[in-house]
């Protein structure tokens, strides 16, 4: 019954699939890469491939309720999501990814200006949200995040790829992280309809882990800020300098080595990010049909 629920959520459609719920698969080659003072800049032939990926075990985002079970911070501890018949269902597998015209689902897993380090149990029936533990201990950030931090439903870093592009680091076998900056601070389990910006590609302990910078549709914003440049003209100065820096030093505090960033250290633009959230659905596609060893993930 898992295996058929899993495979249920991604088949082949042909082009003239109607779901709003799909993710484009690019298939022509990258026209160039160029580096910028500040960030880089990928431009995409807009050529798109006939094929599309379309979910059918999906829930809508507006209908899905979180119940928690156990006190918050101890190891007992789940947000779980519920249908709305109550069934439980998974964030990570059965929210769609793709609201289509570059609108994307993020679930919030940890709330800015906070530090217990939330996020989905990858490992458990239904993926719901609990705080990281080490050695049996619950985990914190050793200062509070200042955005907004959570992931993308239905993307994958799959372990078993060496990325050229980023020094042929291997994927972290987690969903891809979503770094959202704007104002409002948002609760745990929250489903926001974000835009991408732009792209970090964090190399924890050799490890691929994407950090795809957004911004909530619903934030003041949002209307003006479309691309990588818009977040330097419209946000502090160094807003992306910061994310970077904070996710590159967080783990220097408890004794261990700074992360480091592929891409020449620098943020990728729009097309960029667009490009890894496409390719990280794919691999998620890929898992959940089981055309790639799935270990200890749960998929249901």
């Amino acid at each position: 019954m898992a295996t058929a629920m899993a495979t249920a959520r991604v088949v082949a459609a042909s082009a003239t699939a109607t779901s709003k719920t799909t993710s484009l698969i690019f298939k022509r080659p990258l026209l160039r890469l160029k580096q910028e003072s500040h960030s880089l800049t990928l431009n995409f032939n807009r050529t798109l491939c006939k094929r599309v990926f379309t979910c059918r075990a999906i829930h809508k985002p507006e209908e899905i309720q979180v119940k928690e079970e156990g006190k918050p911070e101890t190891l007992d501890h789940r947000v779980f999501f519920l249908d709305s018949s109550g069934q439980k269902i998974s964030p990570w597998h059965d929210i769609p990814l793709s609201l289509g015209n570059g609108v994307f689902n993020f679930i919030v897993e940890i709330p800015k200006e906070s530090s217990a380090k939330m996020e989905v149990a990858t490992d458990e029936l239904y993926t719901p949200i609990k705080q990281d533990t080490k050695k049996g201990k619950l985990r914190y950030y050793p200062y509070n995040i200042n955005w907004n931090y959570g992931l993308l439903p239905q993307t994958w870093e799959d372990p078993s790829f060496s990325n050229p592009e980023v020094e042929g680091a291997f994927g972290d076998n987690d969903p891809v992280d979503v770094v959202e900056i704007g104002e409002k601070q948002r609760k745990i389990g929250e489903v926001l309809k974000v835009k991408p910006l732009a792209a970090l590609a964090m190399i924890d302990e050799g490890e691929l882990d994407w950090k795809i910078v957004a911004i909530s549709l619903d934030d003041p914003k949002a209307s003006i800020v479309n691309d990588i440049d818009d977040v330097e003209k419209h946000f502090p100065q160094g807003t992306l300098t910061a994310i970077r820096d904070w996710f590159r030093d967080y783990k220097i505090p408890d004794g261990k080595p700074a992360n480091k960033f592929g891409l020449g250290n620098k943020a990728a633009n729009k097309d960029y990010a667009l490009k890894v959230i496409t390719e990280t659905n794919e691999s998620w596609a890929n898992l959940v049909k089981r055309s790639i060893p799935a270990g200890e993930l749960s998929l249901v």
